[in-house]
């Protein structure tokens, strides 16, 4: 017990003494070089006794390298807003222009199923820049000529000509009438030799209804389609529309090409009026595409062109009288010449008409009664030319002796 307060009372006792020489100054002063060199921790003494020494900043050892200071990432500033060049105004795709139809344009008169109407849409298109020409369309989805309970085309076809009195007939039938026929026998059913034969009596009926008035007629045949079962039907009828309707003096337009494949496949995709590929049937595989409307036209335009001739000529225009200067004569006598007789010779003061006089015949030197032409040509004489012209090479005549010798 001793001991352990001796060691205390040593370490105070020490203490004390450090405390006295640091508050006296007696330690050495120590170089501002030394100093600026050497590193001082302040002890709780030096916070009692206020003591401060040269400088406090921490010495670096030799050989040591700081440690870098992490470089802080800089925020990157918003990204400015992108500038770009004015846009020009979106230009207006240019109207087209709209032809105005003549008075006494003419009419074809489409007629027909679903089919037709389509193909009166796709006429439309082919004549919309010829004035002198009218398409005219009438069509019932569901028709045809054997179902004539359901929509009697023979009589409606007669109203429509008697209405539009049209220059020319398209007519399109015959996709709606793979079905049962109802004959004066009995019913015939389909692809029989009695439905044919009934089918071929109503085909020649429709067409002599109108080639009898002389009206052109245009027939225009089926188009492939998707069931093979339809494809042979649409052969068969098409050979009945070509016999019969050529038969009445019409016309057999045939569009078949135009929808199949260079095998004779259903094509769904084909070449347009321009050549371009685009989609011609629709997906049930019997209707028509816009572009497939406008091709069934291409195959009528031709024919159709023909028989009408300059009717159906886009050139034709329309005599606008009032932009020419008026026909009729001003009733003022001065602003008009009274016509002029060419056997009235008193109007420049002459008697005769020019040219009307009789020439007298040269008697030339000759006496031969020829002109200097023809004695050019004919004898090889020339005419002489008129005293002191360029030409004149004669001699000046000789003077009398007379007058000589007086000089």
């Amino acid at each position: 017990m001793r001991k352990r307060v001796n060691r205390t009372m040593a370490r105070w006792g020490a203490f004390g003494v450090a405390a006295l020489v640091f508050s006296s100054g007696i330690l050495p002063p120590v170089p501002v070089a030394e100093a600026q060199e050497r590193y001082y921790r302040r002890s709780i003494l030096d916070f009692f006794t206020g003591r401060r020494y040269i400088d406090e900043t921490p010495q670096v050892p030799d050989g040591y390298a700081p440690p870098r200071a992490i470089p802080q990432k800089k925020k990157k500033a918003p990204p400015k807003a992108a500038v770009s060049a004015p846009r020009p105004a979106p230009v207006a795709a240019p109207e087209e222009k709209v032809v105005q139809k003549l008075d006494n344009a003419q009419k074809i008169l489409v007629v027909g199923d679903f089919l037709a109407g389509g193909l009166g849409v796709g006429m439309d298109a082919a004549f919309q820049d010829s004035p002198g020409i009218l398409i005219e369309t009438h069509s019932n989805v569901a028709s045809g000529l054997v179902r004539d309970d359901y929509y009697n085309w023979p009589a409606q076809l007669t109203k429509f000509m008697d209405e539009a009195k049209p220059a020319m007939v398209v007519v399109m039938l015959g996709a709606n009438d793979r079905q049962q026929m109802v004959t004066d026998v009995g019913k015939e059913k389909f692809r029989t030799d009695g439905w044919y034969a009934e089918y071929q009596r109503r085909v020649l009926a429709f067409a002599k209804d109108v080639t009898s008035r002389k009206i052109p007629l245009l027939w225009v045949g089926l188009p492939a389609f998707d069931s093979p079962s339809m494809m042979a039907d649409a052969v068969q009828m098409n050979q009945v529309y070509r016999k019969q309707v050529e038969s009445m003096g019409g016309e057999f337009v045939d569009i078949w090409d135009g929808f199949v494949s260079e095998g004779g496949d259903f094509i769904v995709t084909g070449s347009d009026i321009n050549g371009q590929q685009v989609r011609l049937r629709t997906s049930d595989g019997i209707n028509m595409t816009e572009a497939g409307r406008r091709k069934m036209a291409f195959y009528v335009e031709k024919p159709a062109r023909r028989i009408l001739g300059t009717q159906a000529s886009p050139d034709l225009v329309r005599l606008d009288t009032t932009t020419g200067p008026p026909i009729g004569l001003s009733s003022n006598p001065a602003d008009h010449t009274d016509p002029i007789s060419l056997s009235d010779p008193n109007l420049d003061g002459g008697t005769a008409l020019l040219g009307g006089t009789v020439q007298p015949v040269s008697t030339g030197a000759v006496g031969s009664g020829k002109s200097p032409r023809d004695r050019l040509v004919q004898d090889g004489e020339m005419a002489k030319p008129p005293a002191g012209r360029v030409d004149d090479y004669s001699l000046p005549a000789a003077k009398p002796a007379a007058e000589v010798s007086a000089k």
